[in-house]
């Protein structure tokens, strides 16, 4: 098996958000983002553990050496504070009914995900986030599409995938939980 070669992870800027490379200096505030019941409350529904958010991390940059896209760390620049995550993953995930994910080329579409502590939420970080890394997908992404998956419940995240762009594609589940699917085209 050869070894992918080391990629150059960008950094991207918003007038409020820095979405930087995570380093290991990140995991603290990583855990304790995952460690939150009103983060998880959507997103698996239980707090994720030191060792799963550690794996997370590890999964973001592989994404990255391998896929050449992934998750970044974003940061607040008035105060340089982790404030969330948002990014591209290929998680191959398991959808009761299944669903095709590949676009119309047959290119495997990139899953889009935002996550963001409480006390940044409501502040249109999410949605800021969210279109910068779509507009640097946009144009270093090979697939002509891209989804999100969303828990019906989740309308703040359901209203970040609208200004996104992501329209409803399907009702489904994963892991036996409700979920709708939502698709974009690039612009």
């Amino acid at each position: 098996m050869s070894i992918p070669r080391t990629r150059e992870i960008p950094t991207l800027q918003t007038q409020r958000l820095r979405l930087r490379p995570h380093t290991s200096a990140d995991f603290p505030a990583c855990t304790a983002l995952w460690a939150d019941s009103l983060v998880t409350r959507f997103i698996g529904g239980r707090a994720l553990t030191r060792e799963e958010v550690w794996a997370r991390l590890l999964r973001y940059a592989g994404c990255w050496q391998w896929l050449g896209f992934g998750y970044w760390a974003v940061e607040e620049l008035s105060t340089a504070q982790l404030a969330g995550e948002v990014g591209f993953a290929q998680n191959e995930r398991d959808f009761d009914p299944p669903v095709s994910l590949l676009d119309s080329a047959g290119l495997t579409m990139p899953e889009v995900g935002w996550v963001f502590a409480p006390q940044y939420h409501g502040k249109g970080y999410a949605t800021e986030a969210a279109r910068a890394s779509l507009a640097w997908g946009d144009s270093h992404i090979a697939a002509s599409c891209s989804f999100c998956i969303i828990h019906p419940d989740h309308s703040a995240s359901i209203g970040v995938a609208q200004k996104c762009g992501f329209l409803e594609s399907s009702r489904l589940f994963y892991q036996s939980e409700p979920t709708i699917l939502f698709t974009r085209k690039k612009t």
